[in-house]
């Protein structure tokens, strides 16, 4: 009878003993994953901060080649304006000849 009562405490605390075993290793094993999901996070935010930096520098270069591009657009049409308005000049003194010489005949 001592036989069976002490086989089955020791049945019981072996048991317990599994199921506390079990459920540090799932503890450990969980603390490893968390820390392994930290990490990755870690790598995805420096890529990020890395990733925002280099978009911060295309849209300043891309800011700064639009600003030239408009000053370029700017100065053409003011090269195309005085153009036309030497013609218009060019054109009204040519007129003025032309009236001149056709009232003297």
């Amino acid at each position: 009878m001592i036989d069976s009562k002490l086989f089955s405490l020791y049945a019981e605390y072996g048991a317990v003993g599994i199921i506390v075993f079990l459920f540090i290793m799932m503890i450990v094993n969980l603390m490893k994953s968390q820390k392994l999901q930290n990490e990755d996070l870690d790598s995805i935010r420096q890529s990020i901060a890395k990733t925002e930096t280099k978009i911060g520098n295309v849209e300043s270069i891309i800011i700064k080649m639009l600003d030239r591009w408009n000053k370029s657009d700017e100065i053409g049409q003011r090269h195309r304006e005085d153009i036309v308005r030497e013609l218009n000049d060019v054109t009204d003194d040519l007129a003025f000849l032309k009236g001149r010489m056709n009232g003297r005949s």
